[in-house]
């Protein structure tokens, strides 16, 4: 009998596509089967790790489907308790929960391995009844105090990695309860809706053609009152069509022999949507994406607190990507243009502000590759209290490769070297941040939508939600089409168990085609045509979509029939002044007039080190690595709140008045020599720490050794 081969490379090619067919389809039906046996877990999550519950959300006065757990450590990890713990909060924007640790390659493997014990806040698939988006808030807040109180000898507030739609939550949050949270890591988190680039982020438009709100109400109303998280899932699918209908699936059909688990392991966490209640829903869009109200202070609680973002007291982490088109980097990074007018009130409000720019990861890259995960990530986490030290302004993180070279690299942490680079709001700016030539567009759409919502109410409400049953609504979800895929395969499906035999028996007499095989050469340009056509519909329709945007939203009947006005609002922050914030801070600067003689030899040191480093610029992890050797910062044992108390106060005295911070130096160095000896070498081993200083940097330290001698020769005369 001849073999395949000799029947040449059109059969050999046809044997492995039909094995192929086989196995991909065979795929689809484990997926199938997951899904139906995630979806009956009693809490379904995709957590790599082991799990104690701690708190249930819906014990709480206000019940809550979230839940907070520990994670618990694999055998042979160590965790330091005295290390502040980590809090990874996941987004609840269709998909399940456990994104942030479906591996050991993740935001929660990363703290363990840096010895920081870990935290996940997740939630049930179901809504409790009733809940609302303040509920969740709230009962996050209670869930923060709950790790605080489970670790009273944590140096240091629990450090909160919030992704995607948990950002604006998180930072709610701590808005409102600003003594809570440590560090905030606001991973892939939209915050200013209405910002982006035209030609990018076509997914800003999308309240604007559905005509605001409304939309989102009929979704809840016909689902009974429950909103379906798979229509979320949805529109994230429709942005990229290539990859939804063709890329995906291909890339597994064409690698089904080695892409089957990693592709089984991802549809778990994507294909299980979780519901919302109709009115957390609404709020969502009405506050949010289509109103744009968080940054602008429009939002309260129910007892009439304006949110405010400026009270945060802790330091933000903001990771975003140039890759990412659902977050892109100006809806994750324009809202600081909208709190601040001018890098002054940022610094004077005592902020400390970081963000990372990747510049080609994906939106779920930023929390499912473990690239990130062993890079970003874990240099966020390593280099934690370098951040937390800096003094209040803005910075962007730069991680670089360590070179072989480098100086001092036993004070690396990794392979990567860590270093804060100091930034401006024009920075943001032309990133495309603060840009507002398209906003009367959007508060048309936000005008618009509070008409069409209105309307909707009063005229089809009550009707749609007198046809809606529960029944009904059930029966509606089972069959949207992101849930029939998966089910359509599994083996609910008649005919899908004996394909399962089909393709065990392909698997036992796999002959998979050469890559050469002219046949298979063919297939890879079809593939390529596919994907290039799929990929230029898709930019075409965005095209059109941001076209008929523009058009009818900047229509200057349209904004006067919805009462939008047709300036652009001023370059000057969003955000309304904060009178009492401004009274409050003049009264710190009075306080701060009577502090530049006071203090000691850490007062000392630090403000020495901050006048240097100011020449510097960037800060290197290496020389924070020592700045805990200073034998002044070792005389008694800071915190790291006392620690970040003290540099910002001595910033704040430079910043103030320089030259009279300097030449009070030598009035609050120790008497001895030798300490002040000790002091001086320990400035010149954390300046030095990075390489060789600049002449900027060396011209500073030279004042700095003139005014240790002033005390010495100080001290002479005196004692003379």
């Amino acid at each position: 009998m001849a073999s395949p081969t000799d029947l040449g490379p059109a059969h050999v090619y046809w044997v492995d596509a039909v094995q192929r067919s086989l196995l991909f389809l065979d795929v689809l039906r484990r997926r199938g089967n997951d899904y139906y046996e995630h979806r009956d877990a009693l809490a379904p999550h995709v957590l790599d790790f082991d799990t104690t519950l701690i708190r249930d959300g819906r014990t709480l006065p206000r019940p809550v489907n979230y839940v907070l757990v520990r994670i618990e450590p694999a055998a042979g990890t160590e965790i330091d308790r005295a290390k502040p713990p980590v809090v990874v909060i996941d987004p609840r924007a269709g998909h399940g929960p456990g994104i942030g640790g479906m591996k050991q390659d993740s935001e929660i493997g990363v703290a363990l391995a840096a010895g920081h014990p870990a935290y996940f806040i997740g939630f049930l698939p179901d809504p409790h009844p009733g809940q609302t988006i303040e509920d969740v808030w709230n009962a996050e807040a209670a869930m923060i105090q709950d790790v605080i109180d489970l670790h009273p000898e944590a140096d240091g507030k629990p450090i909160v990695i919030a992704n995607c739609q948990a950002g604006w939550q998180t930072m709610i949050m701590a808005a409102t309860r600003p003594e809570l949270c440590g560090p905030i890591v606001l991973a892939g988190s939209p915050l200013s809706y209405w910002a982006g680039a035209r030609g990018l982020a076509p997914m800003r438009y999308l309240g604007g053609m559905l005509g605001g709100v409304w939309t989102t109400a009929l979704a809840g109303d016909l689902g009974a009152g429950t909103f379906d998280g798979a229509n979320l899932v949805r529109n994230f699918e429709a942005m990229n069509p290539a990859n939804t209908l063709f890329d995906k699936p291909y890339n597994v059909y064409s690698k089904v022999d080695t892409e089957a688990d990693r592709f089984l392991e991802f549809e778990t966490w994507w294909g299980s949507p979780v519901l919302l209640n109709a009115e957390e829903m609404v709020w969502i869009a009405e506050n949010l994406f289509v109103g744009n109200r968080l940054t602008s202070g429009q939002i309260r609680t129910r007892d009439g607190l304006a949110v405010d973002l400026r009270a945060i007291q802790s330091p933000i982490i903001v990771f975003c990507s140039w890759g990412d088109d659902i977050t892109p980097p100006q809806q994750a990074l324009g809202w600081i243009t909208d709190l601040y007018a001018d890098d002054e009130a940022l610094v004077a409000n005592g902020q400390t502000l970081v963000y990372c720019l990747h510049q080609t990861i994906g939106h779920l890259g930023i929390f499912v590759s473990g690239k990130v995960a062993a890079r970003e990530h874990s240099e966020f986490v390593s280099c934690m209290g370098m951040i937390e030290l800096m003094p209040p302004g803005l910075y962007e993180a730069v991680i670089t490769e360590a070179p072989e070279d480098s100086s001092n690299p036993e004070l690396i942490d990794g392979r990567y070297l860590f270093r804060l680079e100091p930034r401006t709001l024009e920075d943001l700016r032309a990133l495309g941040c603060g840009e507002r030539s398209d906003e009367p567009r959007f508060e048309a759409v936000a005008k618009a939508s509070d008409i069409n919502l209105g309307l909707y109410r009063t005229a089809l409400q009550p009707a749609v939600r007198t046809m809606a049953s529960p029944v009904a609504a059930e029966a509606m979800r089972e069959l949207h089409p992101n849930r029939l895929r998966f089910s359509i395969f599994s083996d609910r499906n008649p005919f899908m168990p004996s394909l399962g035999r089909l393709a065990e028996q392909a698997r036992n007499d796999r002959r998979p085609v050469a890559a050469d095989n002219p046949f298979m050469a063919w297939e890879r340009a079809m593939a390529h045509w596919t994907s290039a056509n799929l990929q230029a519909w898709g930019k075409a329709r965005d095209a059109a979509t941001e076209a008929a945007f523009l058009a009818v939203y900047g229509s200057p009947a349209v904004q006067a029939t919805v009462g939008a006005g047709v300036q652009p609002p001023p370059a000057a922050a969003r955000m309304p002044r904060d009178v009492a914030q401004e009274r409050r801070q003049a009264q710190e600067r009075a306080t701060l007039e009577t502090r530049f003689e006071n203090g000691g030899p850490a007062e000392a040191a630090v403000r020495a080190l901050l006048y240097v480093g100011d020449a510097n610029g960037a800060a290197d992890e290496r020389a924070f690595t020592l700045l805990r050797t200073l034998p002044a910062a070792r005389s008694r044992k800071r915190t790291r709140a006392e620690l970040r108390s003290l540099v910002a106060e001595q910033h704040r005295l430079l910043d103030l008045e320089e030259e009279r911070a300097i030449l009070a130096i030598p009035g609050l160095l120790p008497p001895t020599p030798e300490e002040r000896r000790q002091i001086l070498e320990a400035l010149h081993e954390v300046i030095e720490a990075p390489g060789e200083p600049s002449p900027e940097v060396a011209e500073r330290l030279d004042r700095i050794d003139a005014l240790f001698e002033t005390r010495e020769r100080s001290l002479g005369d005196y004692h003379a």
